[in-house]
């Protein structure tokens, strides 16, 4: 398994100083929070991207992913949702990462059925478009689908490889499912996995890796013991809690505290 962090722990922090974070403490690869807070979103022109791209491979660090904020499941018409996923893919295409995260979204008041049934259409919608573009969108474990069981409805519904998961194992964690039946549920459909820490199911407060209560330790077995060789990235949410300790001078630890994780599940 590889290591990455999210920009989500560095809130606007320029790419060339992101990269050397990454550099200096030993991490293979980067997600980036693409919203018009960040350096990197989907109003950047073509030669910015091109930018982006040529500072990534000069720095030797892959890009993992884009984490969009899509709420595929969401009220309302299809157009503005599938539009957004659109633009969201073609930045991925631009600049080389294969994934892009959405989120469920859905309203408190939709059904469950209603609510699964517009996130599977607009998904597959998407998906034609990201497989000409060579790019896979991700439905993130997360607020109303935040159970792997919830996501695989959806995600069955689809039934298309252009589009998949993405494992928070906090939020599959606060639904009460263990990292084993999270993994056998997603497994099929797994793009790469976001671990953070927390101090309880009351408390999301972002801990520095192995300082909380989510089973790290389990997910990390689980994976290896089913030879999944994908990324483990460090989600961090130091821009919803600005209180926190800054992220940079935690990453060294959180490396070390994964990588004695990897170790020992081998």
């Amino acid at each position: 398994m590889k290591l990455a962090f999210s920009t989500l722990g560095v809130p606007g922090l320029p790419i060339p100083d992101v990269l050397r974070l990454a550099s200096v403490h030993g991490y293979h690869g980067v997600e980036l929070r693409a919203h018009p807070e960040e350096p990197v979103h989907p109003g950047l022109g073509p030669g910015e991207r091109a930018d982006v791209a040529a500072e990534f491979k000069v720095a030797g660090i892959e890009l993992v992913g884009l984490a969009g904020y899509a709420r595929v499941a969401a009220p309302g018409d299809d157009g503005p949702v599938i539009e957004e996923v659109r633009r969201l893919v073609d930045l991925a295409h631009d600049l080389g990462t294969p994934f892009v995260r959405v989120f469920p979204g859905a309203d408190p008041e939709q059904s469950r059925e209603s609510a699964d049934a517009i996130a599977a259409r607009r998904l597959g919608t998407a998906a034609e478009y990201a497989a000409d573009m060579g790019v896979r969108i991700l439905l993130e474990t997360h607020d109303s689908h935040r159970a792997a069981g919830d996501a695989i409805r959806v995600l069955g519904l689809v039934g298309h490889r252009h589009v998949g998961s993405l494992w928070d194992v906090m939020h599959t964690w606060l639904a009460g499912e263990q990292p084993s039946e999270s993994y056998a549920a997603l497994s099929p459909y797994l793009g790469y996995v976001q671990v953070k820490d927390i101090a309880s199911a009351e408390d999301t407060t972002p801990l520095p890796l192995g300082a909380g209560v989510l089973p790290l330790a389990e997910c990390v077995e689980v994976l290896s013991r089913h030879a999944w060789d994908g990324w483990l990235c460090w989600e961090y949410e130091k821009r919803w809690y600005e209180d926190v300790p800054p992220l940079p001078e935690l990453l060294g630890a959180g490396r070390e505290h994964l990588s004695r994780l990897l170790n020992e599940s081998a």
